[in-house]
């Protein structure tokens, strides 16, 4: 068997989160190459929902040309960071590139994140960076987001185009589309899971706001970060919005209210539209339009169509809030425990 020749040959990469998902993505690019891929996880035994363990990922590191390292690492733990680096440097004569993917996430306001995620997210995510000195997608948007998202190929191109700058480049922020544009790609749609379907908002980068919001209107999607002039709020009717809160009443009880404990207040645009509320805070739960007695814990904002449509279970919750039909103020834990009580409510609605 010929040498790899390929510009990473001979070139040790450590990267945390190897076993599955975009780190694996990266090791594999920079495996093809001939790279020296160090697999920094802690999936050492097989996942009930999530695939790939180190020892998986090494067999296909391996596979493709390149030679691998599995080593059990929970960024949070020193010595098991400082052992895999020593291991690496055992095996492969020291380290050239350090890939920081591994992430913990809380998508909740700063008063509604627990201490104890908050520890965890600033022990994997900043303290695990400095201490190395997208079944995540799907578990985030539920099934069917991955209609309108990217391959993970488009990271680990990106990766790989870094890996190929000078040491000055260290500091850099990028983003995947812009690198890849300046190496000259144009064609995105080879990364997308589903050519054609409009892609996701970001949730911390819209870099060109108004072309997705256009991009996004087109599909038939309202953008949650475009402005809208208010408007003056109709008087209930008797249509599909006020059958649906009837029958959301309906088939409230003590204990639904008991593990609840939530106030989620609707600011809803259409026909039958206006502001209403669902209390499950109060004994026995209420429904109401208007405005409710204590303030709400979740503001949802959505058109009257697609209120209706979630509560029936044609429209996940999820997807029309990753899609940018829904608008969410508020603690986001709380707004998951709605999504559940939905799910109980679709046979009746």
């Amino acid at each position: 068997m010929l040498p790899n020749t390929g510009r990473l040959a001979g070139c040790t990469v450590f990267i945390t989160g190897a076993s599955r998902g975009i780190g694996k993505a990266i090791a594999l690019k920079a495996a093809k190459d001939g790279a020296n891929i160090v697999i920094a996880a802690k999936t050492a035994q097989p996942h009930s929902k999530l695939l790939g363990t180190i020892y998986t990922a090494a067999e296909e590191i391996e596979a493709v040309g390149g030679k691998a390292l599995p080593c059990i690492v929970d960024v949070r733990d020193e010595q098991q960071i400082s052992d895999a680096v020593q291991k690496a440097i055992k095996k492969f004569g020291g380290i050239d590139i350090l890939v920081n993917n591994a992430s913990a996430i809380s998508l909740t306001n700063t008063l509604d994140t627990p201490t104890k995620r908050m520890d965890l997210m600033m022990n994997v995510n900043t303290r695990g960076t400095y201490l190395i000195y997208t079944a995540a997608t799907e578990m985030l948007g539920g099934p069917g987001i991955e209609s309108h998202c990217r391959k993970v190929d488009i990271i680990a191109d990106a990766a790989y185009s870094i890996f190929q700058k000078p040491k000055s480049f260290t500091g850099n922020f990028v983003i995947d589309e812009n690198i890849l544009k300046a190496e000259g790609i144009q064609n995105f749609d080879i990364y997308a899971v589903k050519p054609g379907h409009p892609l996701q908002p970001d949730f911390f980068l819209d870099e060109y706001p108004e072309a997705v919001s256009k991009k996004m209107e087109s599909a038939g999607a309202v953008p949650e970060f475009k402005e809208e002039k208010p408007q003056p709020q109709p008087k209930p009717r008797s249509g599909a919005v006020e059958k649906t809160f009837r029958m959301v009443k309906d088939s409230l009880s003590d204990d639904i209210v008991k593990a609840t404990q939530a106030i989620y207040l609707f600011e809803l645009s259409g026909e039958d539209g206006g502001t209403w509320f669902l209390d499950l805070k109060s004994r026995g739960g209420n429904v109401g339009y208007g405005e409710p007695s204590d303030q709400a814990d979740v503001v949802m904002s959505m058109s009257t169509d697609d209120f209706v449509k979630m509560f029936s279970g044609k429209l996940k919750p999820a997807m029309a809030f990753m899609s940018g039909k829904l608008k969410i103020k508020g603690n986001m834990a709380l707004a998951i425990k709605l999504e559940k009580l939905m799910n109980q409510m679709n046979a009746r609605l």
